[in-house]
């Protein structure tokens, strides 16, 4: 039964979305959830999802981690630029922590959160097209079909968590882009040596190829031109395999097999304000990074994790949830945080993705400096983990 009046309304039920729902259930804050797709299918979506060791405290918290049934632990992070001399090795012991991260699978993950909305009887609506959004002072209304029905509903905050497609409705909402001109390839790898909780991240002068520890084998995300990508897609498996390794490098052996591929473009993408008259943006809505670190669903998952706080918190402080004051101490707290992850990895990309022959001498010789300081390797490796609260 959907109620004409909330708290809080959620639209988007990816991974963030989902992660603001549940924690907000079993609170006395109301809350729905409006996703526009249907239930999720039982399809396989090969692409890999780095998550920090302060992002698996968060889905712990939130009661999903022991749902997943296919977890690796990265144990240690090897980095390193392509026909320069200099690496650097980050382990769980640089940053005082049983594991660096975990990889795991997008869809396992989805169907993991959705099971556990279903099971807590969260207001879930899936199905649910928004097709309007207006805010006021003291309140947010939210246009929507759903099983052929015209619906509105009236909250006191609207969360938009779908990516950044509605946002353009509310006219303070305006973005920041900068196309990389590059595209990521994604698929599962199988090489002669087995993976040993190491993830591999290694610069060339197209963009970063990272190797994943995912179960026996890894998960790939290697960045490449767009001249390149569809003929890269397009390649048989042993021409595939072969180019990989040749930018990759010889640490894992030879690689023997290649799964589904696929490839999406690479882009930075952020709101110039994230909140706005009765509305916030939170994950992709916020901002689109780089997959470079992997930092860009764990900064999501902090976006809602930060939101649900204070949207709980603010009726004990006599503050209205949705209200310009709630918003104002939300977009103060996750602007460093969002600042620093966006300029971190824009500038990873930047520096290391160059032909620069004196650049990438610079380069490598500040892996092997951060390999000499413990002090800045558990800084660095801190930072990337919990965001600024590290």
């Amino acid at each position: 039964m959907i109620a004409d009046h909330y708290d809080v309304v959620i639209i988007g039920g990816g991974p963030v979305g989902m992660a603001l729902s549940l924690a907000l259930r079993q609170t006395n804050v109301s809350s729905i959830l409006l996703e526009a797709r249907g239930i999720p299918e039982n399809d396989e979506d090969p692409r890999p999802l780095a998550l920090s060791y302060g992002s698996q405290l968060i889905l712990e918290k939130l009661g999903v981690w022991r749902n997943l049934s296919r977890i690796t632990a990265i144990k240690t992070i090897h980095i390193s630029n392509r026909g320069v001399f200099g690496e650097t090795v980050l382990t769980s012991d640089d940053a005082d922590v049983p594991a660096l991260g975990f990889v795991v699978n997008y869809h396992d993950l989805f169907c993991a959160m959705h099971q556990h909305l279903i099971e807590n009887d969260s207001d879930y609506i899936a199905g649910a097209a928004v097709t309007r959004l207006e805010t006021t002072k003291n309140q947010g209304k939210v246009f929507f079909t759903y099983q052929d029905q015209e619906r509105t509903i009236h909250a006191k905050l609207v969360v938009l968590a779908d990516g950044g497609q509605l946002a353009k409705q509310i006219p303070d909402f305006t973005y920041t882009v900068h196309d990389y001109q590059q595209w990521a390839i994604v698929a599962n790898i199988q090489a002669a040596q087995k993976q040993a909780g190491i993830a591999y991240e290694r610069f060339t002068s197209d963009g970063p190829v990272a190797m994943l520890p995912n179960a026996d084998n890894f998960a790939l995300v290697w960045t490449v031109s767009p001249s390149a990508v569809k003929e890269i897609i397009a390649q048989d498996e042993q021409t595939f395999l072969t180019n990989l390794h040749q930018h990759f490098g010889d640490r894992l052996g030879k690689l023997v097999h290649a799964g589904k591929r696929s490839a999406f473009p690479l882009s930075l993408k952020y709101a110039t304000t994230t909140t706005a008259q009765r509305a916030v943006l939170i994950g992709n809505a916020a901002q689109t990074l780089h997959p470079v670190a992997g930092q860009g669903f764990n900064l999501g998952l902090r976006d809602a994790y930060e939101l649900a706080r204070e949207i709980i918190n603010a009726p004990s402080q006599s503050l209205d949830i949705g209200s310009s004051a709630m918003l104002s101490k939300y977009r103060q707290n996750r602007k460093i945080d969002s600042g620093a992850s966006r300029i971190f990895t824009d500038s990873l990309i930047k520096i290391f993705s160059n032909n620069n022959k004196l650049l990438q001498q610079a380069c490598g010789l500040g892996l092997s400096t951060l390999d000499c300081i413990p002090s800045l390797k558990h800084f660095v490796a801190r930072r990337m983990i919990f965001g600024v609260r590290g």
